[in-house]
């Protein structure tokens, strides 16, 4: 089998500055890292990659002492009244020059032909920097589950958009292992891993907020991660989103979550 690589996503050490997290990368064994460029939410605490040049040149000098590149940036939101040029021009610039290649996308329109729309012109313009957008479902966003992303996907129809897999929303989103084995290999160039306890809730808001604080390391919740693996491409990179607020709150470093994850991943893996 061939041997995985790992990368951190800023979700699991959001505390940490772009240069901070490639250090902890870097010193927990990972091979990559993923670096948000845009903030989730409005209320998240933001490094301004996209507009501090001073701190792309530290990130920059950072990744390439320690070794370790650039997976993914994130998140690109596809919302109704978005105009992909102006929007998400720079964003893309900043993430070339950072040495990407996946970009992860956000569906928040309800009109499916009009995000399909956007996707496809994300696309277009992310080709012309080397880099390929993967459209994320997430149960509570426009993209609610793996079924809808297929249709997007395929109807937009560019050599270099993606699919992304997430653990813990393909097992909230109620998404089927049978309907995965059928999605083409080549949209799906990383995957994001991670796991979470209990059955699905059935408050929407009880699921974001597991989502964005409340995760597992591989293994220790109860998603069928072994099936779930067993379908996906076994080449891929496999991206460590495993925010664990419990941890953050008794005082459990950043770079110690970071090497639980991995070490974990590995377990099972394993």
């Amino acid at each position: 089998m061939t041997e995985r690589l790992f990368s951190l996503a800023a979700l699991t050490v959001l505390e940490l500055s772009p240069p901070e997290m490639v250090e902890v990368a870097a010193r927990a064994g990972y091979d990559r890292v993923g670096l948000r460029l845009i903030p989730a939410t409005p209320e998240e605490h933001h490094f301004p990659l996209v507009t501090d040049a001073s701190l792309r040149r530290r990130t920059r000098a950072k990744l390439r002492d320690t070794g370790v590149s650039v997976l993914d940036v994130e998140i690109l939101r596809l919302k109704p009244d978005t105009d992909v040029r102006r929007h998400f021009t720079r964003v893309l610039e900043a993430g070339a020059e950072l040495g990407a290649s996946e970009v992860l996308i956000a569906g928040n329109d309800d009109d499916e032909a009009r995000l399909t729309d956007h996707f496809a012109a994300l696309c277009d313009l992310a080709a012309g920097f080397g880099l390929h957008p993967h459209l994320e479902f997430m149960p509570w966003t426009g993209v609610r589950d793996l079924s809808q992303a297929r249709r997007i996907v395929a109807a937009a129809d560019r050599p270099n958009a993606g699919l992304l897999i997430d653990a813990f929303h393909f097992d909230r989103s109620g998404s089927r292992l049978d309907e995965l084995a059928d999605v083409p290999r080549h949209w799906m160039r990383y995957i994001q891993l991670c796991d979470v306890a209990g059955p699905r809730p059935d408050d929407m808001q009880a699921i974001i907020h597991e989502a964005r604080q409340a995760r597992c390391f591989p293994g220790e919740g109860d998603i069928d991660l072994t099936g779930l693996l067993a379908v996906l491409p076994d080449d891929v990179p496999l991206s460590l989103e495993i925010p664990t607020q419990a941890l953050c709150d008794r005082g459990v470093s950043a770079l110690e979550r970071a090497r639980l994850a991995l070490e974990a991943s590995r377990r099972l893996l394993g």
